[in-house]
């Protein structure tokens, strides 16, 4: 799968699908979900830095924190949450659902 393939509206319907699904009457669950709308943003490209000095471009589906972000990864087919470097953002290993991403830190 590439890049182009995965744009901002295929991303944005996976977001949105998650979050018509997630489970807000859990003890917590509508706080986890109402900071990870407010950290939402259209998704917007970046290079994302992986172990071993290898970079891809991703899409940044979150703002940052100031730590960490949440990236979708179009080659995996998945969301990682990335710590925020002075190289820009670097993949942790914290893959899967968005806000399961988001929640993690």
């Amino acid at each position: 799968m590439s890049i182009e393939i995965i744009g901002p509206a295929q991303i944005e319907a996976m977001l949105d699908a998650e979050e018509a699904a997630f489970d807000a009457a859990a003890p917590g669950a509508a706080m986890t979900l109402a900071a990870f709308r407010a950290a939402r943003r259209r998704p917007r490209l970046v290079t994302v830095n992986f172990s071993g000095g290898i970079t891809q471009k991703c899409w940044s589906v979150t703002r940052t924190n100031g730590e960490y972000r949440v990236i979708y990864l179009p080659l995996a087919g998945y969301f990682s949450l990335c710590v925020e470097s002075d190289f820009g953002p670097l993949d942790i290993g914290v893959h899967g659902p968005a806000i399961a991403c988001f929640n993690s830190v």
